[in-house]
């Protein structure tokens, strides 16, 4: 595909050089200049013009000869496009080294991993997820240090302008997709050697503006097929019920056992706990409005179920302290970021999931909502690997499981939600356990 680009600046001859998949000219003006620079009409950074470059044309008119067509047609199309796609490959590679930032949106709100996804450029899309995981490992790595080194100087441990970093143009940082994430990008290193310089990005929110305290806070609206707060931002609704009714299948395949679910909401998955009648029930919701609704339905009357008020972060030492042990665990909140997860299984889960329970004694099983990053599909597939890694590294194999949603892009669902919190038509159900 031929990208018309101006060339009277130094951003132009960039995306330029980066169309043409020209490493040698690229890495020349990449050492004075920037791999971030983008197009003011396009929208596009350096990584959306490699990746645009690689479109097929739109079919012409064939040459024939005799009847035939001129050539070897599609194996020569393909294989055209293969060589095209590994020159872009190349070509990212080295502006990855040069510190581009992989979720950029363009004029058309498409990060490269979109464009990369929607011209069927699986490499490519592959090599945009692979650059999301390194940059948000890398910073869960540095917001630890931050956390160690600026204990004294910040109030609440999480202050992220501890990281003396900053984006090497001293320009706006761009946004996560919808989301107020905030990007770091390091200098790059002279070699092409492993990428350690990719901007990194924190996950956020799924409605960035909602905190847990505001949430805490406000007034809740219960219908028949969803729970928004006083804002209108979804909390849960009726669409999620095959996920937790799949999820309630393999964290309790049998009846008997011991389950704690953070989280109640709408309940919908409490009512698949309870089908399987275990042998102890317990639920921590912190929401004033939901724990009334819980009593009025008759939540705490029902045998079995302990009803623990208040925040998980209060509730979950008190059990550990009493030894407490559970079959099942599963994590739905709503209003809390992704540390609140890893701190929820790397603190918590260790010391309550029974590692002898569950169905024959082969482990308990650990659960939970996993919406992180999904407003599109290349940060949910970012996402999906770091949290598996972190699970990993907290001693937790995770397996996964594909389910279809249907309807998902029928804004009818979402009508008078302010803010669509799922826009992707497959759910992966993690289930994780103790590593053996």
């Amino acid at each position: 595909m031929d990208t018309e680009i101006d060339t009277d600046d130094k951003t132009s001859e960039i995306l330029l050089a980066a169309s043409n998949h020209d490493l040698e000219t690229l890495r020349t003006l990449l050492r004075t200049g920037s791999a971030n620079v983008q197009d003011a009409d396009t929208g596009f950074t350096s990584l959306h013009a490699a990746i645009a470059a690689c479109e097929p044309e739109e079919d012409g008119p064939s040459e024939k000869v005799n009847g035939q067509a001129n050539g070897n047609g599609e194996s020569d199309t393909k294989d055209t496009a293969k060589a095209e796609e590994g020159a872009a490959a190349k070509t990212l590679q080295l502006l990855f080294q040069n510190g581009a930032i992989w979720n950029d949106l363009d004029a058309n709100d498409e990060t490269p991993g979109c464009l990369a996804r929607r011209l069927g450029l699986t490499v490519l899309y592959n090599m945009i997820v692979e650059a999301g995981v390194r940059a948000e490992l890398l910073l869960n790595r540095l917001d630890g240090y931050a956390l160690l080194g600026d204990a004294d100087e910040s109030d609440n441990g999480e202050d992220e302008e501890a990281l003396d970093i900053t984006e090497g143009d001293g320009e706006e940082v761009p946004e996560l997709v919808d989301s107020q994430a905030h990007e770091i990008a390091l200098e790059a290193p002279e070699d092409e050697g492993e990428d350690i310089s990719a901007p990194i990005t924190e996950p956020v929110l799924s409605n960035p503006d909602v905190n847990s305290a505001d949430y805490l806070a406000s007034g809740l609206i219960f219908t028949e097929d969803r729970l928004l707060d006083e804002d209108k931002n979804g909390v849960m609704m009726a669409w999620e019920t095959n996920n937790m009714k799949r999820t309630a299948d393999i964290l309790t395949p049998c009846e008997g056992l011991r389950v704690l679910n953070i989280g109640h909401g709408m309940g919908i998955i409490d009512e698949f706990f309870r089908s399987k009648l275990p042998s102890s029930h317990h639920i921590v919701e912190a929401h004033p409005a939901v724990l009334q609704r819980m009593k009025e339905d008759g939540m705490y009357r029902r045998p079995g179920v302990t009803v623990h008020e208040g925040r998980w972060q209060d509730v979950l030492p008190k059990l550990v302290e009493q030894n407490v042990l559970f079959d099942a665990i599963y994590f739905d909140t709503f209003a809390e970021d992704y540390k609140a997860l890893k701190e929820f299984f790397g603190e918590y889960v260790i010391g309550l999931l029974d590692p002898a329970g569950g169905e024959n004694g082969e482990g308990g099983r650990f659960g939970f909502f996993n919406g992180l990053g999904a407003d599109r599909q290349v940060c949910y597939d970012v996402y999906t690997k770091v949290v598996e890694m972190d699970l990993f590294d907290a001693g937790f194999d995770t397996e996964w499981e594909d389910i279809q949603i249907p309807n998902a892009q029928d804004p009818g669902q979402w009508e008078g939600v302010r803010r669509r919190y799922w826009v992707l038509d497959n759910y992966r159900l993690p289930s994780c356990r103790f590593l053996t």
